[in-house]
Order: structure tokens, then C-alpha cells, then sequence
């Protein structure tokens, strides 16, 4: 008795301890549960680094392609021709004079403008658009050529109740208002009634406010206002990204025509469906504005209103971002992280099969690699081709690991094969925009079924 009770002191000894907790580790599941559970929290870590990766990529996309559009040409707004119209204001002012004790009046002249929208504007926009590159980034450019007609009604301020006799007609002009000078391809003139003014930049604190650029003829002819007149004028630019123009006129139409095959259309007004023709081949459409369908009048005193809110027209848009669907992808990380892990520790659980944390977390690690592999690739590729070498790479890599770690082919193959079915689905939910938290919320529910299915048999109550 003497002799054992040395012996059962000798088993406590601080030695055996780590063999104690290896043991609960490999017999108990509680113990694999919450190991597991750690080791998908700290696999949080590198894949957070891996999303701030993709954002920082993806400014730089925007670096890039805005690097591009300053080379080339920004996106185009146009705002007019307005008539510029100067007319008299009287301001009466009095002073008392101390010697006299009499008032003096005194009246001043004052000189103020009104701009007035035209009664028809017509747009007829044709635009070759195509792709230019910068490294493995990619923007949309064109080269728009714009024939601009339209009439004006013979103008009269009576409305607003100044006299005709108060206006300045012989210092009447044409303003254009438009951003992106630099893309202008051709010298800018406006014909009225068969005579040709320039424009010239008139840069003014109003303008710079708006973001507008603006362009001024010379004085028009006193004659051609007595009577209504039309006006027509062409421009060529070269830009980038979108095509506006703002309804200035009581009737506004604009027809594009482009050989671009994703167009958005955006602003304010929706082009005519009936027209509307979309395909690989580009786009023609057609839009119809009337004074009835905007907030604003026809004539307006002292500035030109900023109208920007009624903008319509254009987007030439790159539908392949690659970037945000990688960060869609990443957004998954979590869910593959822990239904790859569940399937090895049901594994583990089922077939009583001993892994360790560090394979675990080599494991944690492939996936997570999986999403650099996809951004890296999707730089110098398309997104499909991309996500298939990292899908392909990382699910080879785990399945031949699991083969060593698991020593039995049928569960390395039903690792792969997990893992080849939960890329797909969460690609097909990356393609889809509509049915995505639809189709992803089936995917999950019928996972988890399966989950309770296979794990309906294991005895919970064993550690």
C-alpha cells in the first residue's frame, strides 16, 4: 500500500498535464467545438486584410480610370442655347440739401439680363464609344458628334413688365453652357437664320459654381429679333463616361445612336420605349421632354438657374467589375470558413479520426488564399476564368490534404466535392443581382438541413 500511493502522487504531477489536456482535446467535443470556433475567429483576421486588399485595388481602378478620362475626356453636359438679353432697371434715389432744404432726386440706370429657353430644341447625338486600357484597367471613352437645332419665338420680356423700349436688342447674345472644354473637337458656332456667330469662353463666378464652363457669341443681329428665328450648330467631343443635356427647351427631343452595347440611361426622363433598341451591336434611342413634365419656366431674370437636377441622358457603363464581385465574393469567406470546418469536424466527430488545430488552421488558411488567388488573377483575366484557377487551385490543394490528414478517399473526395458545390452556388449568387438574398437564403436553408441530417446520429452527450 506504502508503495502504490508514491506511485498514484507521481501520475498527478505537473508533467502529465499537457498529455491531460491533449487527450480532452482529441476525446471531447465540447473541447474540438470551441478549438474549431477559435480558429474561425482568428481566421477573421487575414481575411479582413484580404477585403481591405480588394477596396484598396479597387481605388486604384478609380485612380486609373479617372487618369484616363483626364487624358481623354470627362463626361459631357449641355445646357442650352440660351438668349442672353440686356434691358435698362431705374433706381430713384433722394438727398436732402442742407442750403436749398429741398430734396434732390437722382436716378440711375442699371443694366440686367435675362435668359431665355429656346420654344424647340432638337438633339441628334451619334457616338462611337470603345474601351481604353491603362495597365489591367479599363474605361469607357467615345467621340460624340452633336447637331443641335431649334427655334426661338420673337422675344418679349412683357411678362416679367419691362418695356420693350427698355431692352438692349443690338447687345443680345447666345450662351452655351457645358462642362468638359477640353474634349471639344471642332470650333463652336451657332447659324441664325443663315448667318454664323462664334463662341467664345466666358468665364464667370456663376459658371465656376455650377460646374458649368460657358461660352458667349458676339452681339446678334438687332433685326433677327423682331421676328421668331431658328438656329442650328454642330459639336464633336471627346469624353467619357456618360452624355447629358439638360430640357431647356418648351419641347425637348434627343436621338443617340452608339455601337456601345450596355448603355444606363439616367436623369430625370426615361427614353421613349416604343424606339428603344438595345443590343450586342449598340443602342438607339429616343427621348421627348415638354415644359409640362419640368419644374421650371422659360425666362428667368439676372443669373441662369442651375437646372443640373434635370439633367438626362447616358451612361457608358463597364457591366465587368471585376473588383465588386471579388468583394462580393470575399463577403463569403466567413460562411466557407465555417461550413468547410464543420464538414471536418463532422468528420472528425463521425469516424472518431484525430486532427490537429495547426491542419485546421493550414486548412483556414487555403481558403483564404482562395480570394488573393481571385483578385490577382481577375487583374489580368476575365472574372469567370479567374475565379475558376483559384476555385480549381485551392480545392485540389484541400482535397489532397485531406487525403493525408484523413487517410480515406471516400471523405477526401466528399471534401472536394463540398467544397467544388459551395464555390458554385456562391458564384451563381454573385451573378445574380435580383434573386440573390432569395437564392442565397434557400442555399443556406437546405445546408443546414443537411447539417441536421448528418449530425442527427452523433451522441452530443459524449464530453
Amino acid at each position: 500500500m506504502n508503495n502504490s500511493e508514491p506511485h498514484n502522487q507521481q501520475n498527478q504531477t505537473p508533467e502529465n498535464q499537457p498529455n491531460r489536456f491533449s487527450n480532452w482535446i482529441k476525446t471531447s467535443i465540447t473541447a474540438r467545438m470551441l478549438m474549431v470556433g477559435a480558429l474561425i475567429l482568428i481566421l477573421l483576421i487575414p481575411l479582413t486584410y484580404v477585403n481591405l486588399l480588394i477596396q484598396e485595388r479597387s481605388y486604384r481602378q478609380q485612380d486609373v480610370v479617372n487618369e484616363i478620362n483626364q487624358k481623354w475626356g470627362n463626361d459631357v453636359m449641355l445646357y442650352g442655347p440660351i438668349l442672353k438679353l440686356p434691358y435698362k432697371t431705374y433706381s430713384e434715389t433722394s438727398t436732402f440739401n442742407e442750403k436749398t432744404k429741398t430734396y434732390l432726386k437722382e436716378t440711375k440706370t442699371l443694366i440686367n439680363y435675362a435668359y431665355i429657353f429656346p420654344k424647340e430644341l432638337d438633339i441628334n447625338a451619334k457616338v462611337k464609344s470603345k474601351t481604353l486600357y491603362l495597365g489591367n484597367f479599363e474605361s469607357a471613352v467615345y467621340t460624340s458628334n452633336m447637331a443641335i437645332k431649334g427655334s426661338y419665338e420673337s422675344p418679349s420680356l412683357a411678362s416679367k413688365g419691362i418695356k420693350s423700349e427698355d431692352i438692349i436688342w443690338n447687345n443680345a447674345t447666345m450662351l452655351l453652357k457645358t462642362t468638359n472644354l477640353k474634349g471639344i473637337k471642332n470650333e463652336m458656332n451657332i447659324i441664325i437664320d443663315g448667318k454664323s456667330y462664334n463662341f467664345e469662353t466666358n468665364f464667370s463666378e456663376n459658371s465656376s459654381q455650377n460646374h458649368l464652363d460657358e461660352l458667349e457669341t458676339s452681339f446678334l443681329s438687332e433685326a433677327l429679333l423682331e421676328n421668331d428665328f431658328d438656329f442650328n450648330l454642330s459639336v464633336t467631343y471627346d469624353g467619357s463616361n456618360q452624355i447629358q443635356i439638360i430640357p431647356v427647351g418648351k419641347t425637348t427631343t434627343m436621338s443617340m445612336a452608339s455601337n456601345w452595347a450596355d448603355p444606363g440611361f439616367i436623369g430625370n426622363y426615361s427614353p421613349d420605349d416604343e424606339t428603344r433598341s438595345i443590343s450586342k451591336d449598340g443602342f438607339k434611342v429616343n427621348w421627348k421632354v415638354l415644359s409640362i413634365n419640368r419644374a421650371f419656366s422659360q425666362l428667368y431674370l439676372n443669373k441662369v438657374p442651375n437646372l443640373k437636377q434635370f439633367a438626362f441622358g447616358t451612361k457608358f457603363v463597364v457591366l465587368v467589375d471585376e473588383y465588386q464581385k471579388s468583394e462580393r465574393s470575399a463577403k463569403y469567406g466567413f460562411l466557407v470558413i465555417g461550413l468547410t470546418f464543420l464538414i471536418f469536424f463532422l468528420i472528425q466527430t463521425m469516424s472518431k479520426i484525430h486532427i490537429h488545430p495547426f491542419q485546421y488552421l493550414m486548412i483556414g488558411l487555403a481558403l483564404v488564399m482562395f480570394y488573393t488567388l481571385l483578385v490577382s488573377i481577375s487583374e489580368h483575366s476575365n472574372f469567370l476564368k479567374a475565379y475558376l484557377i483559384a476555385g480549381v487551385s485551392v480545392i485540389l490543394l484541400i482535397t489532397f490534404y485531406s487525403k493525408s490528414i484523413l487517410k480515406n478517399f471516400k471523405f477526401s473526395a466528399l471534401i472536394g466535392l463540398s467544397l467544388t458545390a459551395l464555390y458554385s452556388f456562391i458564384y451563381v449568387i454573385i451573378q445574380l443581382e435580383n434573386y440573390a438574398l432569395l437564392v442565397g437564403s434557400l442555399g443556406l436553408f437546405l445546408i443546414l438541413a443537411t447539417v441536421m441530417f448528418v449530425s442527427r446520429k452523433i451522441d452530443w452527450n459524449n464530453g
